[in-house]
């Protein structure tokens, strides 16, 4: 749009970025990948004073230096884009570990405002900013607000403002006397050749062996002659001891150290002021954080399941009732009765199974989930995870796509983007199907009950809970595993220090909680299931009603799988079932019950008295249930996070490897125990 201003909005993660992101573009925003980076990038756009904005959010870092994917996006955007004003948000509650990053974007940006958000919990600790002499050190404005309250027009005012003043001259960073003077040569050099962006950042990213700086310049056709005297400054810093970590660890200190003093005028801070996270965190992250992990993680699967049975039975009465309804509307259109059974027994009932089965779990498990993330607890199950992930070779960023995967295996392996080592990031990419998904739990759950559960009533819910959990650390057990022998023998590559911030605890925004985890979760983890659904539907009727030699084409091609199948303690179809369902794991079991029962379509069974007679006529016994729900942990993961692996790998080798080395995990478990049964 003409006289559109472009704004940039930087930040630390968990400083609410995307809170005030989302107060100031409401709707009217888009996401979508930087240019070549798996990188999340989201704009919007919002109007104040008759100005047109563009609103850049970038993604949360902690440096313009950084080898991360995010870091090198944030950075790159700056340096080419040059937008109009960049507004850089801080935690009033950790404002000397924010300050770094705004001084960075200080040297590069000629109008940066300072947003110092959160003052209501600083408050609430005895924390108190002075907001007016913070913007006098800085020689930038600075703005204190709560963003989650929505009064954006201070903010706003000053943004104004700011556009309409002279570019900022802010002092530079002072850095160690040999840095400086080798620095102030370079910045001298390259103020001579018009490089878009201020000479002394390229000089500080140039020392520092910034890549992507050093690919920009040549781009830039700069004389040789600066290059050459780039190399000599470095080598001779190198002579004096000062090799490629030395600089960087210094440059860092220089920043840190201002960023520190700066803090120390502007900030009086009580003793002890995080009293209350500190004694939290000796339980949570202390020795009986293990345990207490395991508690939530055991409560929140109790909710779920104790919560979705009755809705589930309703929503799918419901949906099969308006499947007839179809039904007699396409009778109403003399459709022909394969046309009518296709689209009514065959797509609507598999997308109808699907929903009915998978939406009230989830409608469940991700609010509690999404409010464990509101309330600061999932980064300290990162951290509480980090020891035994880095002894895997894995990173301890791993866990939070992991508790990820619980809830969606495609939205783990999209999530895999926060990990900066490659080597770690594929290696997460390629174990996160071990974690079970939503789409798993209902058949993990059905089975440990009809099969594994002895105890009446709320007990065997509770005991119901506990194998699923057994089975959640059984997961993790072999993904540590896997990752061990994949970063040992076959995966190559650095891998990556583990920093990640630890938020305050806070009271969660319930409401704000609902709607995220319905929208940006549960909708959007239904919609796509359903898209996979309706396909398998269709395949599902075919299978089930052509009929081949006195039987029709599934019951013929499980009896082909049967002899395979026996030797994991599994029959063919068992087998055929979990093949059929790849596009949504909801529908194995009724596809096993289809075809036992050699039906036309997926079989409406809601009394697991009737379910278990069924499967017992049929040969299964505890050692068959045991065999299928190990199976379906550790099996091939679904149709779309295959998709999402061969999006964020780029490689349909490594997609192969994602399909190949959980099935073969799962055939090796099943094997085990079908040979250890038979010993006994």
């Amino acid at each position: 749009m003409e006289n559109e201003f472009h704004i940039a909005l930087a930040g630390n993660p968990n400083v609410g970025k995307s809170t005030l992101f989302n107060a100031l573009t409401g709707a009217r925003q888009h996401t979508g990948n930087w240019a070549g980076k798996t990188v999340e990038s989201a704009q919007g756009h919002f109007v104040f004073h008759m100005k047109h904005f563009e609103l850049t959010d970038l993604p949360g870092i902690y440096s313009l230096r950084g080898s991360a994917a995010e870091e090198q996006a944030a950075a790159q955007y700056l340096c080419g884009n040059q937008p109009d004003v960049v507004i850089v948000v801080c935690d009033a509650c950790c404002l000397e570990r924010n300050l770094p990053l705004l001084l960075q974007v200080r040297e590069l940006c000629q109008r940066v405002v300072l947003c110092v958000n959160l003052m209501d919990e600083a408050a609430a600790k005895g924390i108190e900013v002075d907001i007016e002499r913070l913007s006098q050190l800085l020689r930038i404005p600075a703005v204190g607000m709560q963003a989650r309250d929505g009064q954006m027009e201070p903010l706003l005012e000053t943004l104004v403002e700011t556009l309409e003043s002279p570019s900022q001259c802010t002092p530079p960073v002072t850095y160690d006397d040999e840095i400086e003077a080798r620095l102030q040569v370079l910045t001298d050099l390259l103020k001579a050749q018009d490089i878009g962006i201020p000479a002394r950042f390229a000089a500080v990213q140039l020392l520092a062996g910034d890549a992507e700086m050093q690919h920009r310049l040549k781009e830039n056709d700069l004389p040789p002659h600066i290059a050459m005297h780039t190399s000599e400054l470095i080598e001779h810093l190198t002579l004096q001891g000062w090799d490629a970590q030395r600089i960087r660890d210094s440059l860092a200190a220089s920043t840190l150290q201002m960023a520190r003093e700066i803090t120390a005028e502007c900030v009086k801070t009580p003793q002890q002021s995080d009293i209350r996270d500190r004694r939290i965190d000796k339980i949570l992250l202390g020795r009986s954080g293990i345990p207490v992990m395991l508690l939530l993680l055991a409560g929140i699967l109790w909710f779920t399941i104790a919560g979705a049975d009755k809705p589930s039975e309703w929503l799918g009465s419901v949906l099969f009732g308006a499947g007839e309804y179809l039904r007699g509307g396409l009778r109403l259109c003399h459709a022909p009765l394969w046309c009518e059974s296709l689209l009514v027994d065959g797509i609507w009932r598999t997308v109808a199974w699907v929903v009915a089965v998978m939406l009230p779990p989830m409608a469940i498990f991700f609010p509690l989930f999404t409010l464990l993330e509101d309330v600061g607890y999932l980064p300290r199950a990162a951290f509480l995870l980090d020891r035994p992930l880095r002894r895997s070779g894995a990173c301890g960023k791993q866990a939070l796509t992991m508790c990820m995967g619980l809830g969606c295996n495609a939205c783990g392996v999209t999530g895999c983007r926060i990990i900066d080592s490659p080597k770690e990031r594929l290696t997460a990419m390629l174990t996160n199907v071990f974690m079970p998904c939503n789409g798993r739990f209902p058949l993990l759950i059905t089975l440990s009950t009809m099969f594994l559960v002895t105890a009446p009533g709320m007990l065997g819910t509770l005991e119901s809970t506990g194998i699923l959990a057994l089975l959640i650390v059984l997961g993790t057990f072999v993904t540590l595993l896997v990752s061990k022998v994949l970063t040992a023998a076959i995966l190559k590559g650095e891998g990556s220090a583990f920093m990640l911030e630890l938020p305050p605890y806070r009271v969660p925004q319930v409401g704000k909680v609902l709607l995220r985890s319905l929208l940006d979760r549960t909708i959007f983890v239904l919609g796509r299931a359903c898209a996979a659904a309706a396909p398998a539907g269709l395949l599902l009727w075919i299978m089930a009603n052509v009929q081949v030699g006195g039987g029709n084409l599934l019951t013929l091609a499980a009896g082909y799988l049967d002899p395979a199948a026996s030797w994991f303690g599994l029959d063919g179809m068992i087998l055929l079932a979990f093949l059929l369902g790849a596009p949504a794991n909801e529908i194995v079991l009724p596809v096993i019950l289809m075809g036992y029962l050699s039906q036309g379509n997926l079989t409406e069974l809601t009394d697991p008295t009737a379910i278990r007679d069924i499967l017992l006529q049929h040969g299964w016994t505890a050692e068959t249930a045991l065999c299928t729900m190990l199976f379906s942990l550790l099996h091939f993961p679904c149709t779309t996070t295959i998709l999402t692996i061969r999006k964020e790998s780029g490689s349909r080798k490594w997609t192969l490897a994602a399909v190949l080395i959980p099935t073969l995990c799962g055939l090796l478990a099943c094997l085990a125990v079908h040979l250890l049964c038979q010993a006994l």
